[in-house]
């Protein structure tokens, strides 16, 4: 047993040697974690103080309530603007014009015949014959772009025209 004591007394400086560097190095961890804490502390605070909100947690609901308007707003914003796409389609925007002498030799191009036709290839043409005594104007529909009624070669040739841009 007095060997282990003697062992134990001459290790004893070592030991306490290793715990003193031991408690050292902990205390150099705490302090930095202090200091990463103090930081911590004064960003939250300070964000804090900017957002009139007294804890994180109300901040965050705060946001999250905001983020839940937006995207009813977005919501509401798309349907708006799908129902102007679904509007501008069915509006007759597709429209060609062609001037022509109707009869040949007497009068000049003051006949015309113009193609106004939607997105879905709906629409009208409209014919304007001009002579010397009367003039003439026609009505044809369009549906998918075809006509129940026989259409001049200048007629088609404006429907042409007029599908060309949808």
């Amino acid at each position: 047993m007095s060997e282990m004591n003697q062992f134990i007394n001459e290790q004893l400086s070592w030991f306490v040697i290793g715990f003193f560097v031991f408690i050292t190095l902990l205390l150099i961890i705490v302090l930095l974690q202090g200091s990463k804490l103090r930081k911590v502390k004064r960003r939250y605070e300070a964000m804090m103080t900017e957002s009139g909100v007294e804890d994180l947690e109300g901040l965050l609901v705060q946001l999250r309530n905001q983020g839940d308007m937006l995207e009813e707003e977005q919501r509401k914003h798309k349907d708006m603007l799908q129902s102007a796409q679904e509007k501008i389609r069915g509006m007759k925007s597709n429209v060609a014009m062609k001037r022509y002498n109707a009869f040949g030799e007497r009068g000049n191009d003051l006949s015309f015949s113009m193609a106004i036709i939607d997105d879905n290839r709906n629409g009208v043409v409209l014919t304007s014959l001009h002579n010397r005594e009367n003039s003439y104007i026609y009505s044809k529909p369009l549906l998918a772009g075809e006509s129940q009624y026989s259409l001049s070669p200048e007629e088609k040739e404006v429907i042409a025209l007029a599908l060309q841009r949808v």
